[in-house]
């Protein structure tokens, strides 16, 4: 693969973050993206007891809201990745936030238990778009070197959406209710307008549209672009299906776990949610970095050992200390993993179908959810929530790093830089 410098003329020695500068308006814009798919998300998460008690419904049967939410991102990223193929990266990426902040003020209306689990399915189609759609244009434009780098502070956003939902949950939860905690996420509406007016339209894809339209129509038809499950495309998205499990296993029911267990209220939340952000946002710089220096796989597969090791004191610790400390130590290794998965999704589908190929990958992601956050609730019936939680991250940990280990032969993807 020929090497070529990034547009800003940057030398070979430049630190990742030094070739990043140039393209500063699109980091953030796609670290907001998922900061605000976040917010929204863990709003959700974080009132589960309060909307179960308000529509009488079961911890099992809320459990099936972020499985229906979880339905529709399965729709969403492959949907939204076969328009973000065809119409352009920026057009869909806008197109998502604008989808999912209206979906998550509706959240704020529902009047039944039914009529909220069909909102949150059409929230979670906005939510799979604008991760897919963001995911690609900001590896398909920034420098090669600092790939990792952008992955990881992309992802970062999520964490500090985490922590600004709970700060906010803390703040309105016990003096305005869950309705109006979904209403202050139609703000993320406001993103479409500086993705409109800051960000240019991926050069891969420009660059494939302009070929595309200069060939005769015997070239443009057999150029069309086709998916096809080659081993790399297989290993994303068996990664993409046991890493989610794994993840929501994690998180999901967190919050329900330090309220209905460990017995905190909505401070007590705050506190161990705010020290799982704190160790990601940490965990997904360390990581963006390390990776940088000695490769993706041996970071995640390193991040996968200390998640197995510190899931146990996770769920199960309760002292003030003990909590704060596991909190933080599962928030870096779990999501430092994360950290990576535009980076890694993105060599493993060819310029072509790239979005389209990454969102059938975060699709699988989805439906690995949607199992996890119904099958765990109910195995907590028995064994209880917090060794449920140790059962299935544990298996699910191990599963990830076997799938993770092994290297195709070939990655389709190592010609964005040219391609650029």
């Amino acid at each position: 693969m020929v090497m070529l410098q990034d547009r800003a003329g940057s030398g070979a020695a430049e630190t990742p973050l030094a070739l990043l500068k140039p393209h500063w308006r699109l980091v953030l814009a796609a670290f907001l993206g998922w900061f605000l798919d976040a917010f929204d998300q863990v709003t959700l998460l974080l009132v589960l007891p309060e909307i179960g008690k308000h529509f009488g419904v079961s911890l099992t049967a809320m459990g099936l809201v972020i499985t229906a939410q979880s339905l529709g991102r399965i729709g969403g990223n492959i949907g939204w990745g076969w328009l973000a193929d065809k119409y352009g990266r920026k057009l869909t990426f806008m197109l998502g936030v604008i989808w999912f902040a209206a979906f998550s003020g509706l959240s704020g209306l529902a009047w039944s238990y039914g009529a909220l689990l069909v909102i949150q399915l059409l929230f979670g189609i906005g939510f799979g778009g604008e991760w897919t759609a963001s995911a690609a244009l900001l590896m398909e434009t920034v420098p090669e070197r600092a790939r990792a780098m952008a992955s990881s502070l992309m992802m970062a956003g999520y964490e500090v959406g985490f922590f600004a939902a709970a700060g906010v949950q803390a703040l309105l939860l016990p003096h305005f209710g869950w309705r109006v905690l979904f209403f202050v996420g139609v703000a993320p509406a406001l993103l479409a307008v500086f993705i409109r007016v800051g960000i240019n339209e991926s050069p891969v894809w420009l660059r494939m549209q302009r070929e595309r339209a200069s060939g005769t129509p015997a070239q443009q038809a057999a150029d069309k672009p086709t998916f096809s499950m080659t081993p790399a495309a297989w290993q994303a998205c068996a990664f993409m299906l046991a890493l989610q499990f794994q993840t929501a296993s994690i998180y999901d029911f967190y919050p329900t776990l330090l309220k209905t267990v460990g017995g905190f209220g909505p401070s007590g939340v705050f506190a161990g949610i705010a020290a799982y952000s704190i160790g990601s946002v940490l965990g997904k710089l360390i990581c963006g970095q390390v990776a940088s220096r000695i490769g993706a796989r041996p970071t995640i597969l390193g991040c996968l050992a200390i998640t197995f090791c510190a899931i146990i004191p996770f769920a199960s610790a309760f002292n003030a200390w003990t909590l704060l400390a596991s909190a933080m130590i599962i928030g870096a290794s779990s999501s430092g993993v994360f950290a990576l998965v535009p980076h890694y999704l993105s060599l493993r589908f060819s310029n072509a179908i790239r979005s389209f190929g990454m969102g059938i990958a975060y699709a699988l992601a989805a439906g690995g959810q949607a199992v996890a956050t119904y099958v765990l609730p109910k195995t907590g019936e028995s064994l209880g929530l917090s060794h449920a939680i140790m059962l299935f991250v544990g298996v699910s940990t191990v599963v990830t790093a076997a799938v993770a280990f092994w290297t195709p032969r070939v990655l389709p993807g190592q010609d964005m830089e040219a391609a650029a």
